[in-house]
């Protein structure tokens, strides 16, 4: 039987369990992945401890993303074959499906293939990150070239990949982040400009970078 992950109660990490559970196979529209590394989330943590978007239904899976073999495909798949390397979008409820475990199950959908040359704990740590600064950045901020978008904590995943998502929509990324000790490698990330903001006036320093015509977005 395999290892998974869960929790009977809401609180702090040591509520986590791992449990001998049967394999189970994939419905339609689903497929079984055998897991080689997962991503751990701030959503995951917020979940585990009763304080997400959904209150868990006890007892609960856990995760977001993973990235593994694909070992069992359901009804209805097509364009996933066995022996795929696959990662998880985070893009489902955890009250369904969860991925911290040895052999997990997925919407069919979640599953996408990503390229051999990275390693399953790359592969299975770049799509929450993404997601959240493209639904910002792009689905609703809706940058475009010239644009200014400043940045917080940008030393972050979160503000690290909307550091290159704003550029690649030709827009220039100010970062901020609290002290000087980081700036020139958010600058080597491809920041446009950064502010320490403990260190700095912020409105200050955004009106001398921008000519006073930034337009600040995240």
């Amino acid at each position: 039987m395999p290892k998974l992950v869960r929790f009977h109660e809401t609180g702090l990490a040591d509520v986590l369990q791992i449990e001998d559970l049967p394999l189970q196979e994939p419905r339609t529209n689903e497929v079984r992945i055998k897991v080689e590394a997962i991503g751990l989330n701030r959503a995951d943590v917020m979940f585990r401890r009763g304080m997400y978007l959904e209150e868990p239904r006890l007892p609960a899976r856990l995760g977001y993303e993973a990235a593994g073999v694909v070992d069992a495909i359901g009804a209805g798949v097509n364009g996933i074959r066995l022996g795929d390397l696959v990662s998880v979008v985070p893009s489902f409820s955890l009250n369904e499906y969860g991925t911290y475990g040895e052999t997990v199950i997925v919407p069919a959908g979640a599953a996408v293939h990503y390229p051999e040359h990275l390693s399953p704990a790359e592969a299975a740590s770049i799509w929450m990150q993404y997601l959240t600064a493209w639904g910002a950045l792009i689905h609703y901020g809706n940058i475009k070239a010239g644009d200014f978008v400043l940045i917080s904590a940008a030393s972050s995943s979160v503000g690290l990949a909307a550091i290159e998502l704003t550029n690649l929509a030709g827009a220039k990324p100010i970062a901020t982040t609290r002290s000087s000790s980081k700036k020139q490698a958010i600058l080597d990330a491809g920041a446009y400009a950064v502010i320490a903001s403990q260190e700095e006036n912020l409105s200050q320093r955004v009106a001398e970078i921008t000519n006073g015509k930034g337009k600040p977005y995240l």
